[in-house]
C-alpha cells in the first residue's frame, strides 16, 4: 500500500511526461498531476485528491514541483 512506500515522481522527459514510482514499483508516466492521482489511487489511496499530493511528504517530486511538467 502506498502509505507504507514513498512516491517519487521523476523530471519531465522531452515529452513533459515524468515517470513514477511507488515503493519500487515504476507505475506509469504522468503528464500531469490527475495522472499520478489516478497512480496513487490505484495502489490503494482512494481518497486521495491533488492537494493530498502537494501536500504529503511522502511524494518526492524530483526536477520540480507538481507544476512542472515540461523539461
Amino acid at each position: 500500500m502506498v502509505t507504507d512506500q514513498p512516491v517519487v515522481v521523476y523530471p519531465p522527459a522531452a515529452d513533459g511526461g515524468r515517470r513514477v514510482r511507488i515503493g519500487e514499483h515504476f507505475v506509469g508516466i504522468a503528464y500531469g498531476l490527475l495522472d499520478v492521482v489516478a497512480f496513487v489511487q490505484e495502489a490503494g489511496l482512494q481518497e486521495w485528491d491533488e492537494m493530498d499530493l502537494v501536500r504529503s511528504a511522502l511524494v518526492d517530486w524530483r526536477g520540480g514541483g507538481p507544476n512542472t511538467w515540461e523539461s
